[in-house]
Protein backbone atom coordinates (compact mmCIF):
# COMPACT_ATOMS: atom_id res chain seq x y z
CA UNK A 1 0.00 0.00 0.00
CA UNK A 2 1.15 3.18 -0.51
CA UNK A 3 2.18 5.82 2.03
CA UNK A 4 -0.20 8.43 1.56
CA UNK A 5 1.71 11.51 3.47
CA UNK A 6 4.14 10.66 1.48
CA UNK A 7 2.29 11.14 -1.58
CA UNK A 8 1.47 14.45 -1.04
CA UNK A 9 4.03 15.74 0.43
CA UNK A 10 5.66 14.87 -3.45
CA UNK A 11 2.85 16.58 -4.97
CA UNK A 12 3.67 19.62 -2.80
CA UNK A 13 7.41 19.45 -3.88
CA UNK A 14 5.94 19.07 -7.36
CA UNK A 15 3.72 22.20 -7.29
CA UNK A 16 6.17 24.58 -5.44
CA UNK A 17 9.16 23.08 -8.49
CA UNK A 18 6.37 24.10 -11.34
CA UNK A 19 6.03 27.64 -9.99
CA UNK A 20 3.06 27.74 -7.80
CA UNK A 21 2.72 29.56 -5.02
CA UNK A 22 0.84 27.99 -2.68
CA UNK A 23 -1.13 24.44 -2.97
CA UNK A 24 -2.64 21.58 -1.05
CA UNK A 25 -2.98 18.09 -1.99
CA UNK A 26 -4.83 14.93 -1.04
CA UNK A 27 -4.19 11.01 -1.51
CA UNK A 28 -7.30 8.70 -1.34
CA UNK A 29 -7.08 5.14 -1.03
CA UNK A 30 -9.96 2.98 -0.75
CA UNK A 31 -10.94 -0.64 -1.17
CA UNK A 32 -14.70 -2.26 -1.71
CA UNK A 33 -15.93 -5.67 -1.16
CA UNK A 34 -20.12 -6.20 -2.01
CA UNK A 35 -22.15 -8.86 -2.63
CA UNK A 36 -25.70 -8.98 -4.50
CA UNK A 37 -28.14 -11.94 -3.98
CA UNK A 38 -31.32 -11.66 -6.50
CA UNK A 39 -34.18 -14.49 -6.51
CA UNK A 40 -31.91 -17.19 -4.80
CA UNK A 41 -28.62 -16.98 -6.63
CA UNK A 42 -25.64 -14.90 -6.62
CA UNK A 43 -26.30 -11.90 -8.78
CA UNK A 44 -22.75 -9.97 -8.73
CA UNK A 45 -19.92 -9.97 -6.48
CA UNK A 46 -17.25 -7.08 -6.62
CA UNK A 47 -14.29 -5.96 -5.85
CA UNK A 48 -13.03 -2.44 -6.17
CA UNK A 49 -9.63 -0.71 -4.97
CA UNK A 50 -7.43 2.05 -5.87
CA UNK A 51 -5.54 5.28 -5.24
CA UNK A 52 -6.35 8.99 -6.41
CA UNK A 53 -4.50 11.73 -5.82
CA UNK A 54 -5.54 15.68 -5.98
CA UNK A 55 -3.95 18.50 -6.59
CA UNK A 56 -4.50 22.54 -6.01
CA UNK A 57 -2.46 25.01 -7.26
CA UNK A 58 -2.83 28.73 -6.46
CA UNK A 59 -0.94 31.55 -8.16
CA UNK A 60 -2.13 34.88 -6.48
CA UNK A 61 -5.91 34.81 -6.44
CA UNK A 62 -6.04 32.07 -9.58
CA UNK A 63 -6.27 28.52 -9.03
CA UNK A 64 -6.88 25.23 -10.58
CA UNK A 65 -7.48 21.27 -9.57
CA UNK A 66 -6.12 18.69 -11.26
CA UNK A 67 -6.62 14.71 -10.03
CA UNK A 68 -5.31 11.01 -10.88
CA UNK A 69 -5.05 7.64 -10.04
CA UNK A 70 -1.24 6.55 -11.59
CA UNK A 71 1.10 7.85 -8.67
CA UNK A 72 4.20 7.42 -10.34
CA UNK A 73 7.22 10.09 -10.57
CA UNK A 74 6.53 10.99 -13.43
CA UNK A 75 2.78 11.42 -13.69
CA UNK A 76 3.08 13.82 -10.47
CA UNK A 77 5.58 16.07 -12.01
CA UNK A 78 3.25 16.22 -14.78
CA UNK A 79 0.29 17.01 -13.04
CA UNK A 80 1.62 19.61 -11.39
CA UNK A 81 3.12 21.22 -14.35
CA UNK A 82 -0.44 20.86 -16.03
CA UNK A 83 -2.18 22.53 -12.89
CA UNK A 84 -0.08 25.64 -13.13
CA UNK A 85 -0.15 25.99 -16.64
CA UNK A 86 -4.12 25.97 -16.05
CA UNK A 87 -4.04 28.23 -13.11
CA UNK A 88 -2.55 30.64 -15.26
CA UNK A 89 -5.42 30.64 -17.35
CA UNK A 90 -7.64 30.41 -14.95
CA UNK A 91 -10.15 33.48 -13.55
CA UNK A 92 -8.63 35.76 -10.52
CA UNK A 93 -10.32 34.92 -7.03
CA UNK A 94 -9.89 37.22 -4.56
CA UNK A 95 -11.30 35.19 -2.27
CA UNK A 96 -9.35 31.69 -3.25
CA UNK A 97 -6.62 30.73 -0.94
CA UNK A 98 -5.20 28.54 1.47
CA UNK A 99 -5.71 29.03 5.34
CA UNK A 100 -3.55 30.92 7.64
CA UNK A 101 -1.28 29.16 9.29
CA UNK A 102 -2.96 30.30 12.86
CA UNK A 103 -6.36 28.66 11.71
CA UNK A 104 -4.89 25.37 11.13
CA UNK A 105 -6.42 22.70 13.24
CA UNK A 106 -3.70 21.53 16.31
CA UNK A 107 -3.84 18.38 18.36
CA UNK A 108 -6.54 16.52 16.74
CA UNK A 109 -7.77 13.02 18.18
CA UNK A 110 -8.62 10.81 15.12
CA UNK A 111 -8.45 7.43 17.02
CA UNK A 112 -10.81 9.12 19.86
CA UNK A 113 -13.07 9.29 16.97
CA UNK A 114 -12.84 5.46 16.42
CA UNK A 115 -13.88 5.36 12.33
CA UNK A 116 -11.60 2.46 11.42
CA UNK A 117 -12.63 -1.00 12.69
CA UNK A 118 -9.02 -2.72 13.11
CA UNK A 119 -10.46 -5.93 12.77
CA UNK A 120 -9.87 -7.83 9.61
CA UNK A 121 -11.68 -7.27 6.41
CA UNK A 122 -14.62 -9.36 5.51
CA UNK A 123 -14.20 -12.58 2.95
CA UNK A 124 -16.25 -12.82 -0.11
CA UNK A 125 -17.83 -16.02 1.24
CA UNK A 126 -18.93 -14.20 5.08
CA UNK A 127 -20.44 -11.07 3.05
CA UNK A 128 -22.28 -13.88 1.17
CA UNK A 129 -23.48 -15.88 3.90
CA UNK A 130 -24.97 -12.33 5.57
CA UNK A 131 -26.73 -11.50 2.61
CA UNK A 132 -28.30 -15.10 2.66
CA UNK A 133 -28.88 -14.94 6.08
CA UNK A 134 -30.66 -11.12 5.41
CA UNK A 135 -32.50 -12.61 2.48
CA UNK A 136 -33.90 -15.81 4.28
CA UNK A 137 -35.33 -13.86 6.85
CA UNK A 138 -36.86 -11.79 4.22
CA UNK A 139 -38.90 -14.54 2.53
CA UNK A 140 -41.79 -14.85 4.74
CA UNK A 141 -45.34 -16.20 3.59
CA UNK A 142 -46.33 -13.91 1.23
CA UNK A 143 -43.29 -12.60 -0.10
CA UNK A 144 -42.18 -13.35 -3.55
CA UNK A 145 -39.01 -11.99 -4.21
CA UNK A 146 -35.97 -10.47 -1.71
CA UNK A 147 -32.77 -8.45 -3.39
CA UNK A 148 -30.47 -9.17 -0.48
CA UNK A 149 -27.06 -7.21 -0.25
CA UNK A 150 -23.41 -6.87 2.02
CA UNK A 151 -21.10 -5.01 1.79
CA UNK A 152 -17.39 -3.38 3.32
CA UNK A 153 -15.37 -0.87 2.31
CA UNK A 154 -11.87 0.82 4.13
CA UNK A 155 -10.81 4.12 2.54
CA UNK A 156 -8.38 6.34 3.98
CA UNK A 157 -7.06 9.66 3.36
CA UNK A 158 -4.41 11.80 3.62
CA UNK A 159 -4.46 16.25 3.13
CA UNK A 160 -1.36 18.06 3.03
CA UNK A 161 -0.49 21.89 2.52
CA UNK A 162 2.07 24.38 1.74
CA UNK A 163 1.05 26.20 4.47
CA UNK A 164 2.41 23.05 6.53
CA UNK A 165 -0.65 21.12 7.88
CA UNK A 166 -0.59 17.47 7.26
CA UNK A 167 -3.14 14.95 8.33
CA UNK A 168 -4.97 11.69 7.67
CA UNK A 169 -6.72 9.02 8.98
CA UNK A 170 -9.00 5.77 7.84
CA UNK A 171 -12.49 4.92 7.53
CA UNK A 172 -14.69 1.51 7.61
CA UNK A 173 -18.07 0.63 6.84
CA UNK A 174 -19.78 -2.14 7.06
CA UNK A 175 -23.62 -2.67 5.76
CA UNK A 176 -25.90 -5.44 5.15
CA UNK A 177 -29.85 -4.22 3.19
CA UNK A 178 -32.86 -6.58 1.90
CA UNK A 179 -35.55 -5.52 -0.65
CA UNK A 180 -38.82 -7.29 -0.65
CA UNK A 181 -41.31 -7.66 -3.14
CA UNK A 182 -45.25 -8.50 -2.68
CA UNK A 183 -48.02 -9.21 -4.63
CA UNK A 184 -48.24 -9.31 -8.13
CA UNK A 185 -48.65 -7.71 -11.43
CA UNK A 186 -49.98 -3.73 -11.00
CA UNK A 187 -50.33 -4.81 -7.08
CA UNK A 188 -47.00 -5.49 -6.41
CA UNK A 189 -45.47 -3.21 -3.69
CA UNK A 190 -42.27 -3.30 -2.46
CA UNK A 191 -40.25 -2.24 1.06
CA UNK A 192 -36.91 -2.36 2.26
CA UNK A 193 -34.21 -2.45 5.60
CA UNK A 194 -30.75 -1.60 5.89
CA UNK A 195 -27.83 -1.30 8.32
CA UNK A 196 -24.66 0.37 7.92
CA UNK A 197 -21.76 0.25 11.08
CA UNK A 198 -18.15 1.26 11.06
CA UNK A 199 -17.75 -1.79 13.15
CA UNK A 200 -18.76 -5.23 12.13
CA UNK A 201 -19.58 -5.49 16.09
CA UNK A 202 -21.98 -3.23 15.88
CA UNK A 203 -24.42 -4.31 13.34
CA UNK A 204 -27.20 -6.14 14.04
CA UNK A 205 -28.28 -9.91 13.41
CA UNK A 206 -29.01 -10.45 9.45
CA UNK A 207 -32.21 -12.23 10.95
CA UNK A 208 -33.46 -9.36 12.56
CA UNK A 209 -32.74 -6.91 8.93
CA UNK A 210 -34.78 -9.04 6.87
CA UNK A 211 -37.63 -9.88 8.72
CA UNK A 212 -38.17 -6.21 9.14
CA UNK A 213 -38.25 -6.03 5.93
CA UNK A 214 -40.36 -8.48 5.05
CA UNK A 215 -42.71 -7.22 7.80
CA UNK A 216 -42.62 -3.88 6.19
CA UNK A 217 -43.48 -5.14 2.30
CA UNK A 218 -46.30 -7.09 3.70
CA UNK A 219 -47.80 -4.02 5.49
CA UNK A 220 -47.80 -2.61 1.68
CA UNK A 221 -50.39 -4.82 0.20
CA UNK A 222 -53.52 -3.59 -0.97
CA UNK A 223 -52.55 -0.13 -1.47
CA UNK A 224 -54.43 2.05 -3.42
CA UNK A 225 -54.79 6.25 -3.02
CA UNK A 226 -55.48 8.37 0.03
CA UNK A 227 -58.16 11.45 -0.58
CA UNK A 228 -57.67 14.47 -1.73
CA UNK A 229 -57.33 17.73 0.44
CA UNK A 230 -55.71 19.84 2.89
CA UNK A 231 -54.26 16.98 5.82
CA UNK A 232 -51.91 16.80 8.47
CA UNK A 233 -48.88 14.64 7.45
CA UNK A 234 -46.58 12.79 9.84
CA UNK A 235 -43.32 11.96 8.59
CA UNK A 236 -41.97 8.75 9.50
CA UNK A 237 -38.92 8.30 11.08
CA UNK A 238 -37.27 6.83 8.22
CA UNK A 239 -37.95 10.41 5.95
CA UNK A 240 -37.84 12.89 8.58
CA UNK A 241 -34.15 13.97 7.95
CA UNK A 242 -35.39 14.88 4.30
CA UNK A 243 -37.03 17.89 5.80
CA UNK A 244 -34.15 19.37 7.74
CA UNK A 245 -31.96 18.22 4.86
CA UNK A 246 -33.37 20.81 2.59
CA UNK A 247 -33.06 23.32 5.87
CA UNK A 248 -29.56 22.53 5.71
CA UNK A 249 -28.89 22.56 1.88
CA UNK A 250 -30.38 26.17 2.39
CA UNK A 251 -28.18 27.49 5.19
CA UNK A 252 -25.01 26.22 2.69
CA UNK A 253 -22.77 29.31 2.29
CA UNK A 254 -22.79 28.93 -1.67
CA UNK A 255 -26.16 28.73 -1.96
CA UNK A 256 -26.01 31.99 0.07
CA UNK A 257 -23.30 33.66 -2.13
CA UNK A 258 -25.42 32.99 -4.58
CA UNK A 259 -28.28 34.38 -3.32
CA UNK A 260 -30.70 31.20 -4.26
CA UNK A 261 -31.23 30.16 -1.60
CA UNK A 262 -35.04 30.54 0.31
CA UNK A 263 -33.44 31.27 3.44
CA UNK A 264 -31.25 33.45 2.39
CA UNK A 265 -32.55 36.26 4.15
CA UNK A 266 -33.40 34.90 7.53
CA UNK A 267 -30.38 35.03 9.38
CA UNK A 268 -31.58 35.53 12.57
CA UNK A 269 -34.98 35.06 12.47
CA UNK A 270 -37.05 32.39 13.69
CA UNK A 271 -37.37 29.28 11.27
CA UNK A 272 -38.32 26.04 13.38
CA UNK A 273 -40.35 25.93 16.36
CA UNK A 274 -38.56 27.73 19.95
CA UNK A 275 -37.36 25.22 21.79
CA UNK A 276 -36.16 23.23 19.14
CA UNK A 277 -32.64 23.60 17.52
CA UNK A 278 -30.57 22.06 15.20
CA UNK A 279 -26.71 21.08 16.10
CA UNK A 280 -24.16 19.96 13.70
CA UNK A 281 -21.64 18.00 15.96
CA UNK A 282 -18.61 16.27 13.45
CA UNK A 283 -16.56 14.49 16.57
CA UNK A 284 -19.52 11.76 17.28
CA UNK A 285 -17.39 8.43 18.11
CA UNK A 286 -18.11 5.48 15.63
CA UNK A 287 -20.22 7.65 13.72
CA UNK A 288 -19.38 7.59 9.79
CA UNK A 289 -19.87 11.28 9.22
CA UNK A 290 -17.46 12.30 12.03
CA UNK A 291 -14.13 13.57 11.09
CA UNK A 292 -11.07 15.56 13.23
CA UNK A 293 -10.40 18.35 10.68
CA UNK A 294 -12.21 19.82 7.52
CA UNK A 295 -10.87 19.74 4.19
CA UNK A 296 -8.52 23.08 4.38
CA UNK A 297 -7.21 21.66 7.59
CA UNK A 298 -9.42 23.31 9.68
CA UNK A 299 -10.58 21.67 13.16
CA UNK A 300 -14.19 20.25 13.28
CA UNK A 301 -16.46 21.81 15.66
CA UNK A 302 -19.84 21.18 17.39
CA UNK A 303 -21.77 24.06 16.38
CA UNK A 304 -25.76 25.65 16.15
CA UNK A 305 -26.89 26.04 12.68
CA UNK A 306 -30.55 26.67 14.91
CA UNK A 307 -30.77 27.42 18.53
CA UNK A 308 -34.16 27.83 19.84
CA UNK A 309 -35.76 28.14 16.52
CA UNK A 310 -33.67 30.48 15.50
CA UNK A 311 -31.37 30.85 12.61
CA UNK A 312 -27.73 31.68 13.62
CA UNK A 313 -25.69 30.98 11.04
CA UNK A 314 -24.22 29.48 7.35
CA UNK A 315 -22.35 26.85 6.43
CA UNK A 316 -18.95 28.02 5.27
CA UNK A 317 -15.56 27.03 4.11
CA UNK A 318 -12.97 29.52 3.62
CA UNK A 319 -13.82 30.81 0.30
CA UNK A 320 -17.63 31.45 1.19
CA UNK A 321 -16.81 32.96 4.45
CA UNK A 322 -14.56 35.35 2.64
CA UNK A 323 -17.19 36.56 -0.37
CA UNK A 324 -20.02 37.17 2.59
CA UNK A 325 -17.25 38.38 4.99
CA UNK A 326 -17.59 36.21 7.43
CA UNK A 327 -14.52 33.24 8.95
CA UNK A 328 -15.03 29.77 8.00
CA UNK A 329 -17.01 27.12 10.22
CA UNK A 330 -14.73 24.30 9.64
CA UNK A 331 -16.94 23.18 6.80
CA UNK A 332 -15.27 22.73 3.85
CA UNK A 333 -15.05 19.27 1.96
CA UNK A 334 -12.33 18.18 -0.35
CA UNK A 335 -12.62 15.72 -3.49
CA UNK A 336 -9.62 15.14 -5.32
CA UNK A 337 -10.62 16.57 -8.50
CA UNK A 338 -12.23 20.12 -7.46
CA UNK A 339 -11.86 22.79 -4.75
CA UNK A 340 -13.13 22.63 -1.42
CA UNK A 341 -17.06 23.50 -1.04
CA UNK A 342 -18.97 23.56 2.05
CA UNK A 343 -21.24 20.97 3.53
CA UNK A 344 -22.01 19.43 7.09
CA UNK A 345 -21.20 16.36 9.29
CA UNK A 346 -23.54 14.99 11.99
CA UNK A 347 -26.83 16.70 12.46
CA UNK A 348 -29.19 16.11 15.50
CA UNK A 349 -32.81 17.66 15.73
CA UNK A 350 -33.97 18.45 19.59
CA UNK A 351 -36.20 15.42 19.73
CA UNK A 352 -39.85 16.03 21.42
CA UNK A 353 -41.28 14.63 24.35
CA UNK A 354 -43.43 12.27 22.18
CA UNK A 355 -43.85 8.73 20.73
CA UNK A 356 -44.89 8.17 17.50
CA UNK A 357 -47.93 6.89 18.51
CA UNK A 358 -48.78 10.65 20.37
CA UNK A 359 -48.26 11.92 17.21
CA UNK A 360 -50.77 9.69 15.19
CA UNK A 361 -53.06 10.30 17.89
CA UNK A 362 -52.54 14.40 17.75
CA UNK A 363 -53.07 13.46 13.84
CA UNK A 364 -56.42 12.42 14.13
CA UNK A 365 -57.19 11.84 10.73
CA UNK A 366 -54.42 12.57 8.05
CA UNK A 367 -51.23 10.63 6.04
CA UNK A 368 -48.26 8.90 8.00
CA UNK A 369 -45.48 8.84 4.86
CA UNK A 370 -42.93 5.98 5.17
CA UNK A 371 -41.05 6.65 1.57
CA UNK A 372 -40.68 9.50 -0.91
CA UNK A 373 -40.16 9.42 -4.45
CA UNK A 374 -38.77 12.06 -6.86
CA UNK A 375 -38.67 15.92 -5.67
CA UNK A 376 -39.60 19.07 -6.91
CA UNK A 377 -38.66 21.48 -4.61
CA UNK A 378 -37.90 25.06 -5.40
CA UNK A 379 -34.42 26.51 -3.78
CA UNK A 380 -35.60 30.47 -4.16
CA UNK A 381 -39.07 29.76 -2.89
CA UNK A 382 -39.54 27.35 -0.54
CA UNK A 383 -41.92 25.66 -2.81
CA UNK A 384 -42.22 21.27 -1.76
CA UNK A 385 -44.02 18.68 -3.78
CA UNK A 386 -43.23 15.19 -3.46
CA UNK A 387 -44.15 12.00 -4.25
CA UNK A 388 -45.37 9.91 -1.42
CA UNK A 389 -46.89 6.47 0.06
CA UNK A 390 -47.49 5.36 3.48
CA UNK A 391 -50.38 4.91 5.29
CA UNK A 392 -53.68 6.44 6.22
CA UNK A 393 -54.71 7.02 9.52
CA UNK A 394 -57.93 7.84 11.01
CA UNK A 395 -58.70 8.95 14.81
CA UNK A 396 -55.04 8.66 15.63
CA UNK A 397 -55.24 4.22 14.22
CA UNK A 398 -53.41 3.18 10.74
CA UNK A 399 -56.23 2.27 8.51
CA UNK A 400 -54.68 1.24 5.29
CA UNK A 401 -51.65 1.48 3.10
CA UNK A 402 -51.73 4.29 0.16
CA UNK A 403 -49.68 4.93 -2.71
CA UNK A 404 -49.53 7.22 -5.60
CA UNK A 405 -50.18 10.34 -4.28
CA UNK A 406 -48.55 13.72 -4.01
CA UNK A 407 -47.92 16.12 -0.38
CA UNK A 408 -47.20 19.63 -1.33
CA UNK A 409 -46.49 22.65 0.62
CA UNK A 410 -44.03 25.67 1.22
CA UNK A 411 -40.88 24.85 3.32
CA UNK A 412 -41.17 28.15 5.26
CA UNK A 413 -44.31 26.94 6.94
CA UNK A 414 -43.99 23.03 6.89
CA UNK A 415 -40.84 23.94 9.37
CA UNK A 416 -42.28 26.56 11.58
CA UNK A 417 -45.08 23.99 12.80
CA UNK A 418 -43.15 21.10 13.12
CA UNK A 419 -43.97 19.01 16.03
CA UNK A 420 -41.08 16.20 17.18
CA UNK A 421 -41.27 12.47 18.08
CA UNK A 422 -38.40 11.01 20.30
CA UNK A 423 -37.81 8.07 18.24
CA UNK A 424 -34.42 8.92 16.46
CA UNK A 425 -31.56 6.29 16.20
CA UNK A 426 -28.61 7.00 17.78
CA UNK A 427 -26.41 5.22 15.45
CA UNK A 428 -27.03 7.47 12.20
CA UNK A 429 -25.58 10.67 11.53
CA UNK A 430 -28.79 12.42 10.80
CA UNK A 431 -30.70 12.11 14.14
CA UNK A 432 -34.11 13.27 13.06
CA UNK A 433 -37.20 12.07 14.46
CA UNK A 434 -40.25 11.50 13.27
CA UNK A 435 -42.16 14.77 12.68
CA UNK A 436 -45.51 16.38 12.53
CA UNK A 437 -46.28 18.72 9.41
CA UNK A 438 -49.83 20.52 9.82
CA UNK A 439 -52.09 21.71 6.61
CA UNK A 440 -50.26 19.64 3.94
CA UNK A 441 -52.34 19.55 0.24
CA UNK A 442 -52.58 15.93 -0.79
CA UNK A 443 -53.13 14.88 -3.82
CA UNK A 444 -54.32 11.32 -4.49
CA UNK A 445 -57.89 10.12 -5.43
Amino acid sequence: MHDLNDLTARLLAEAKKAGAQSADAIAVHGQSLSIDIRKGALEQAERAEGIEVGLRVLIGGRQACVSASDVSGATLARLAERAVAMAREAPEDPTAGLADPDQLARDWDAAALELSDPAEEPSAAELEAGARAVEAAAMAPGVVQVEASAGYSRRAIHLAMSNGFSGGYGRTSHSLSAVAFVGEGTGMERDWAAEGRIFAADMPGAEEIGARAAERALSRLGASKPPTGAFPVLFDERVASSLIGHLINAVNGSMIVRGTSWLRDKLGAQVLPRGMSVIEDPRRARIPGSRPFDGEGLATKRRLIVDDGMLTGWTLDLATGRKLGMASTGNASRGTGAPPSPSTTNIDLTPGAFTREDLLAQMGTGLLVTSLIGSTINPTTGDYSRGASGFWVENGQIIRPVNECTIAGNLHEMLAGLIAANDAKDHHGTRVPSLLVQGLMLAGE
